[in-house]
């Protein structure tokens, strides 16, 4: 399994990965993954299949796997980087001993049906890619604005992800002034992978604020936060995919990986990645003191199209692995 995408990792609970068989075909050992259910394998007696399931779901191992249960790729939590960010591990396998399926090319069938229930992963033939209105109910990320020669901050708009109940007993949010945030957090339901987000007026696991900070003669400078208010996630290997004209002049960046997003079928370089460096800022954490990274971008200016006006130095879109954020309205912007 490769995950081909540029900006959007598989992130946990990981990759998964069913078929159904064409016959009868059983599961009689596997190495690099295992099944989520054994199924009926009351037929079989003394040496008892992996798996006897018509439509068998496979998920990863976990890190640590005894090595004699290891194949290449594999044993990572079903977790895959982004193909821009590290093809080394964007890439996922396993084996699977097949037993019931015949001794000759005319009596194998390939399985059929192929599903992944994780958006984006290639298998076979079949090409899945990804979309966040199936991926997630509602958006997962916003963008606030801000700049020097403007007091007045604009906000994520309202409800992006969400509005808060009205409901005394919901965990919908969590008030981060609370001072029983541990027992809270900790409590909040079987579903950990399930967002438990700070309250706030919008109410999304994860903001972006950009900030236009300075402008000199020949360049200007830009301030990108990236905040975790989701109490149920570390982001590991995060990345924000940005698009702004300007990114074709883009002098200096700190603190973040970049990497240019233009295509080979245009010349024009107006989207960027970027991504947190192994070790030091990869990992966004839970909402708290180490819930923020942040970078800032030195563009040199183009005199035939810097401006000022009409919010020209603020982002067209932001995405955060890989889903659109929801952006202030454009009459809104400082």
């Amino acid at each position: 399994m490769n995950n081909f995408q540029k900006c959007c990792p598989i992130a946990s609970p990981g990759w998964s990965l069913g078929w159904t068989w064409a016959k009868k075909e059983v599961i009689w050992n596997m190495m690099g993954g295992m099944t989520t259910e054994q199924g009926d394998c009351s037929k079989f007696k003394g040496n008892i299949p992996h798996n006897c399931k018509k439509d068998p779901t496979v998920v990863d191992l976990l890190p640590g796997t005894h090595y004699n249960m290891q194949v290449a790729h594999c044993c990572k939590a079903g977790v895959l980087s982004s193909w821009l960010q590290d093809p080394t591990n964007a890439v996922a396998s396993f084996q699977v001993t097949v037993g019931e399926a015949g001794t000759t090319d005319r009596t194998i069938n390939l399985p059929k049906n192929f599903t992944s229930k994780t958006p984006g992963p290639v298998t076979w033939k079949v090409t899945c890619t990804y979309s966040q209105f199936l991926a997630y109910k509602t958006p997962t990320c916003c963008v606030s604005l801000s700049s020097f020669y403007n007091d007045t901050i604009v906000p994520c708009p309202t409800c992006s992800c969400g509005c808060q109940s009205n409901s005394s007993q919901s965990r919908s949010c969590v008030d981060a002034n609370t001072p029983y945030l541990s027992p809270v957090v900790s409590g909040s339901g079987k579903n950990k992978f399930a967002p438990l987000v700070q309250c706030t007026n919008h109410m999304c696991p994860v903001q972006i604020h950009w900030h236009v900070k300075h402008n000199y003669k020949e360049y200007w400078r830009v301030k990108v936060s990236i905040t975790n208010l989701n109490y149920h996630m570390n982001y590991s290997e995060w990345n924000l995919a940005i698009q702004h004209p300007n990114f074709n002049n883009l002098i200096q960046l700190f603190g973040f990986n970049y990497k240019s997003l233009m295509t080979h079928h245009t010349s024009i370089n107006d989207s960027a990645m970027l991504y947190g460096i192994k070790f030091y800022n990869d990992i966004l954490n839970q909402p708290g003191p180490n819930g923020n990274v942040e970078t800032e971008l030195l563009f040199q200016k183009d005199k035939a199209t810097f401006t000022f006006d009409k919010g020209w130095v603020f982002p067209r879109r932001i995405y955060f692995n890989g889903d659109n954020c929801v952006m202030p309205p454009p009459d809104a912007y400082p």
